[in-house]
């Protein structure tokens, strides 16, 4: 067996063990959303507009048990979703969840991501997540994937930062020694590293960052297991992970939680060292800003894409005026306040007249209402406009020959 086999059935080892996430099974549909994987939502985060194409193909690589594959069939009704998986008991749950809350539009495949070429077909959204720092060439996986990535599609990818995770790699290596030759043993790595962890002083920092930051999930022992006595884990950094998405062939369209890669949040009150960051590449404020706050970097959350993958910035007062605008269908509670949760779970306040406009978007698009004709009604700004698609708290709709000249 080569080191590489060897990885992946210890991973696979691991997750039959403990499937993951060990999410409860529902008989409804799961609560709320995540933007990042409705296809309509994600899109125009990507592309600044809603797709053209809503009966789309999505693969979910490296779905375990199912989880994010169940809202990926909730949110999408137009989609196919395709789960693949190298862990059968994860594969297991996942097909049960699944079934139970009616999400009956996705088959499963017992496939690793390297054999993903065995599926039919290309995707026109895929979603990995928390997959590829757990295999043993992560390069290697981001290029399958990347070839099944359909012309126009977006590819949405989640790893590990090794900054924010610093104390739990200390962990991890703390409790392997601990385990000696049972390595491998991952209930007994549980066990070990829950009495580790009790045993630590109370202000131990490794203790500390667990109470803070993760406790609460990990009381539950999938949880555990995931983050502690994994097998395989590569964290990256701002450098590495670039290198990672260059490797893909694809174009990097940008982090999905923007707000933390601000550098105005850290020095926005330095202004002559704003300036000097003005100099610098966007990779190299990207560098800046976890060297500065590297606690918050657990995490890297973003989307590539394969042209031709339209822009569109709404910069033309005539685009914008012929546009069709609805309300994004990931807010909640817009209807009744002008305050209300926005695709981020942020409460958002809106002016009485970009309130307006949102509640006259209501019944698009099949009303077919311009841009135009709503701004009219209700005596809104293009600015007011343009500041609530931003916002994605509507999407907008081009006009058909702005779509036809985007294609040509």
């Amino acid at each position: 067996m080569s080191d590489s086999q060897a990885i992946s059935a210890a991973v696979a080892k691991l997750y039959n063990t403990y499937p993951f996430p060990p999410e409860p099974l529902l008989d409804e549909p799961p609560p709320g959303y995540n933007w990042r994987w409705n296809w309509l939502t994600a899109y125009n985060f990507c592309t600044g507009q809603k797709p053209a194409q809503q009966p789309v193909r999505i693969l979910d690589s490296g779905c375990g048990t199912g989880v994010g594959t169940e809202y990926l069939v909730h949110l999408n009704p137009e989609a196919t979703v395709v789960g693949i998986d190298l862990s059968a008991g994860a594969l297991s749950v996942a097909k049960e969840r699944c079934q139970k809350s009616g999400a009956t539009r996705v088959e499963f495949h017992h496939l690793s991501l390297f054999d993903v070429e065995q599926l039919p077909g290309e995707f026109d959204l895929i979603n990995c997540v928390g997959v590829l720092h757990h295999t043993p060439d992560p390069v290697r996986g981001i290029q399958a994937l990347a070839k099944k990535l359909a012309p126009g599609g977006i590819f949405h990818i989640f790893v590990y930062g090794e900054l924010g995770r610093w104390e739990i790699k200390l962990m991890q290596e703390a409790i392997a020694l601990l385990q000696a030759e049972n390595r491998g043993d991952y209930v007994d790595g549980v066990s070990v590293g829950r009495q580790l962890f009790a045993a630590l002083p109370e202000d131990n920092r490794l203790r500390k960052r667990e109470e803070e930051r993760w406790s609460w999930e990990n009381q539950r022992d999938g949880y555990f297991a995931d983050m502690y006595v994994h097998p395989q884990e590569i964290d990256y950094n701002i450098h590495t992970v670039f290198e990672l998405i260059d490797a893909s062939g694809l174009e990097f369209i940008g982090f999905s939680n923007p707000q933390v890669w601000g550098l105005d949040r850290l020095m926005g009150q330095a202004p002559e060292l704003m300036e000097r960051a003005k100099q610098l590449s966007d990779r190299q404020r990207y560098r800046l800003v976890e060297l500065l706050d590297p606690q918050a970097i657990t995490h890297y959350e973003f989307f590539l894409g394969r042209s031709p993958l339209p822009k569109q910035d709404w910069a033309s007062d005539t685009d914008l005026l012929a546009a069709v605008p609805e309300p994004s269908p990931c807010i909640q509670g817009w209807r009744d306040s002008q305050q209300f949760f926005n695709y981020d779970y942020q409460i958002v306040h809106l002016k009485e007249s970009e309130w307006q406009f949102l509640l006259g978007c209501d019944g698009n698009p099949a009303e077919q209402k311009t841009v135009a004709e709503i701004v009219r009604s209700v005596e809104a700004s293009l600015a007011e406009v343009r500041s609530l698609q931003q916002q994605q708290i509507i999407l907008l709709t081009p006009s058909q020959s702005l779509y036809q000249s985007s294609s040509d």
